[in-house]
């Protein structure tokens, strides 16, 4: 059984897996495609991807993948904590360039359902983050795209301060929304 939340955004999801615990530790089943496909979601994962993240206040995106090589992703928290955000690039859809955001952790042991169509990132809130997560399509450089998380048309509201935010490169160079290559709805 999967407790699922819609978090405003067409498509974008938490997903809570049961866990059962007891003197030992626990057991999770976090991605069961039966489950997932009686709850209406019925997605083929190809790729897992695992981030360690040193410090509080790395930021990772806002990435994602154009077509033809899209990505949905399923990501969870196994150690420590991040705010995780979700934006909708489709162009012509009544929610572009909103946004949503959902603290997961391994203490909640949340996960969130990020579609295509929508740039990924997410931001640590404690030292040695290590995110998980599962994506429809194979890593392509070709198709790789990013956006830049300060972006005031977006207007992200982080929880740590600018000027305290770990970036790569990539990140500190992506182009704002509307200079961005996106999706059609």
């Amino acid at each position: 059984m999967l407790d699922i939340r819609p978090l405003g955004l067409d498509g974008v999801l938490e997903i809570a897996p049961k866990r059962f615990g007891d003197d030992r530790g626990f057991f999770s089943e976090t991605y069961n495609a039966a489950l997932f496909k009686d709850a209406g979601i019925d997605l083929v994962f190809v790729q897992d991807n695992h981030s360690l993240s040193v410090a509080k206040g790395v930021l990772r995106g806002l990435h994602y993948q154009l077509p033809p090589k899209a990505q949905d992703k399923l990501v969870r928290v196994v150690r420590g904590s991040i705010i995780d955000v979700a934006v909708d690039i489709r162009k012509g859809s009544p929610t572009f360039g909103k946004w949503v955001a959902l603290e997961l952790s391994a203490a909640k042991w949340n996960q969130i359902l990020v579609p295509k169509g929508f740039a990924h990132g997410f931001m640590t809130l404690e030292e040695n983050t290590e995110v998980v997560y599962k994506v429809t399509d194979y890593y392509s450089p070709a198709h790789d795209r990013s956006i830049r998380f300060d972006d005031p048309e977006i207007g992200i509201d982080w929880p740590i301060a600018t000027d305290l935010i770990q970036l790569s490169d990539k990140d500190r160079a992506a182009p704002r929304l509307a200079d961005a290559e996106t999706f059609i709805y």
